[in-house]
């Protein structure tokens, strides 16, 4: 009888790495890690432009800071299961219902004209739009959706929430926008933004809201800011608690609306964070925007 021979057994291979075959004992667990959001500055442009040189603005911005502890939780599974996923938006179905409600506004000052956005609230030609955008102008226009321009009066503004109401004339059956309830906000909320950057009227262009309750600080002076005005005196610093944005507003786009995914206004378009800026006050979107809330904004018109 032929006997088979057997190895003897070998013993278990620990994990080995590289090609030297170094032993990597494995590496100990490490804590959770904790974040933190430090206290920073960031500098901020308002959103309107001038045609003979560009409304700038520098404001302040304090963010404060927020801890977070990892948690575990054990859950228990069920024999049903619910489906929470979502349609995507149509954005070209939500433009084509509110864009109507969009405006342009056109200002003329002492040194030069300005260029900003507004939000139709009343069938009569009330808009609503910021404050610093109609500041000191002598005279105002109102470009509509179908391309007619009718002359504008200011209303009513309250400087310190930087809102202003006009009103165009000789104008009816315009389309009124849809107001939301600010409140219910939440960050990664789709959103769409509509105004006339640098002139561009009906420009959309949609993202998130990526915070919420920014405070946000801007002077006076800084808000309409022109070459051809250098000695204008300062006015007193506006501050509000914003949402933030990253839906691209670049100047032009103040006082324009900000729409949720079903087409209600959530918040008026106001400042945008920029890096740099040209010697005019000139700067450009870099995703991070900021939108006085709908809430404040229907107080003021509830005040008017």
């Amino acid at each position: 009888m032929t006997e088979t021979y057997l190895p003897p057994r070998q013993p278990p291979v620990p994990p080995w790495t590289g090609t030297t075959q170094n032993y990597l004992p494995p590496l100990p667990p490490q804590p959770p890690k904790r974040n933190r959001l430090r206290h920073r500055t960031v500098a901020l442009l308002a959103a309107a432009t001038l045609a003979a040189g560009g409304i700038g603005g520098t404001v302040g911005a304090l963010i404060g800071d927020d801890g977070a502890t990892a948690t575990t939780t054990t859950a228990t599974p069920t024999t049903a299961t619910t489906d929470t996923a979502t349609e995507p938006t149509d954005v070209s179905d939500v433009v084509a219902r509110v864009a109507a409600s969009v405006v342009q506004v056109n200002v003329t000052l002492a040194g030069g004209e300005g260029l900003g956005s507004g939000v139709i609230v009343g069938s009569d030609g009330r808009i609503l739009t910021n404050n610093h955008v109609v500041a000191g102008a002598e005279r105002i226009t109102v470009t509509l959706a179908d391309g007619r321009t009718v002359d504008a009066t200011v209303e009513g503004t309250d400087p310190s929430s930087d809102l202003a109401v006009i009103q165009a004339q000789g104008v009816s059956g315009l389309t009124a926008a849809t107001f939301a309830d600010s409140d219910a906000v939440e960050v990664g909320d789709e959103v769409i933004a509509i105004g006339s950057p640098g002139g561009l009227q009906g420009t959309v262009t949609t993202g998130i809201v990526s915070a919420l309750d920014r405070e946000v600080t801007v002077s006076g002076e800084e808000q309409r800011q022109s070459p051809l005005q250098p000695q204008r005196q300062a006015a007193d610093t506006v501050t509000y608690h914003a949402i933030q944005t990253d839906a691209s507003i670049n100047q032009g786009n103040s006082g324009g609306p900000l729409f949720d995914a079903e087409g209600r206004v959530i918040g008026i378009n106001s400042a945008i964070y920029s890096p740099v800026s040209g010697p005019d006050g000139s700067a450009g979107s870099v995703g991070i925007g900021f939108a006085i809330p709908a809430n404040t904004a229907q107080q003021l018109l509830s005040q008017l």
